[in-house]
């Protein structure tokens, strides 16, 4: 497998990857300082695919307001496409992110979340999802109805990017969580996600969980302390890359859109421990470069390949 390249370089008729959820902006206070970021798991996640050279297209809601444009101009401005149909509401979705001196951050929602009904005329080589989309309706059941059809077709990555302030209870919650992992390849949860979902359970054991119920990589991050990367055969732990902390946000993100590029490029290689292993250092690298600069800004390729090759030099 190698991130030396770029998956746009190859030809291919339609997407390499679509990404299905929620594009918002992000208002991030700190102290007495403001700003404001396009953001959004998904969108996130579609951004740094793009960055990283892949071929994606984003299917989305936002509204037609000053915020909306913002968000589709950063987001073409990478090279993502924003699928019609995608400037449906009434008000562009907020996130008002709080960040505390350790760089964490802690967000407050203004959301909503709709979506036409979808038939696909093509499918892409991957389809990721998560986050608020695939649990609030009326737009998680349509998300639910594109994995159904899409399933067969192309791989499903999934980040549940749990945010418990927008769920019903957490039975529910984990039903349809549990539900979609059914129609899955590869599910990331955060630290966060997994004790929050599973209380009581080790990662390892949350990892063979969800392993039984489908997938086939299930990954865990945990911050500073890295990366677990299981699979029914096999699994690796990855190490974090120490760098300076600026914050926090954007880097799960960046971690999966890194993650979606080695799955890309795996080719038939599967998922052998030095697999897994290379899988996890590059989305580690991803996240490290993210966290050093505000906001959800993730690396481009040459950016991600100049820390991957002064790692191996080191």
């Amino acid at each position: 497998m190698d991130y030396l390249k770029t998956t746009s370089d190859q030809a291919h008729p339609e997407f390499d990857v679509m990404v299905v959820g929620e594009a918002l902006m992000d208002v991030v206070t700190t102290g007495t300082l403001r700003a404001e970021h396009p953001g959004g798991s998904p969108a996130n996640v579609a951004y740094g695919l793009a960055r990283l050279g892949v071929n994606t297209c984003l299917l989305t809601a936002i509204a037609p307001d000053a915020w909306g444009r913002h968000i589709e101009e950063h987001l073409s401005g990478a090279g993502v496409v924003v699928l019609p149909g995608s400037t449906s509401l009434a008000r562009t979705a907020s996130a008002t992110a709080t960040v505390a001196a350790d760089g964490s951050a802690h967000y407050d929602f203004d959301i909503s979340w709709d979506l036409a009904p979808q038939t696909p005329a093509h499918f892409p080589k991957i389809l990721h999802t998560g986050s608020i989309a695939t649990f609030l309706e009326p737009g998680a059941g349509v998300v639910k109805s594109l994995l159904e059809q899409a399933h067969r077709h192309c791989m499903i990555t999934y980040d549940p990017n749990i945010r418990p302030d927008l769920l019903g209870s957490h039975a529910e919650a984990k039903a349809v969580f549990e539900d979609l992992v059914t129609y899955t390849d590869m599910v990331k949860l955060s630290d966060e996600d997994a004790l929050w979902l599973y209380p009581g359970m080790t990662f390892d054991e949350t990892a063979a969980h969800i392993l039984g119920l489908g997938t086939s990589l299930a990954v865990i991050t945990q911050g500073a302390a890295g990366s677990y990367l299981s699979t029914p055969g096999f699994d690796v732990t990855v190490p974090a890359v120490k760098t300076n902390v600026a914050d926090t946000i954007g880097a799960g993100d960046s971690f999966m859109s890194a993650l979606i590029l080695g799955l890309l490029n795996r080719e038939t290689e599967g998922f052998a421990p030095g697999v897994l292993e290379q899988l996890g250092r590059a989305a580690a690298a991803a996240a490290a470069i993210t966290v050093q600069r505000p906001g959800a800004h993730p690396p481009s390729l040459e950016e991600l390949n100049g820390l991957l090759e002064s790692q191996r030099v080191g």
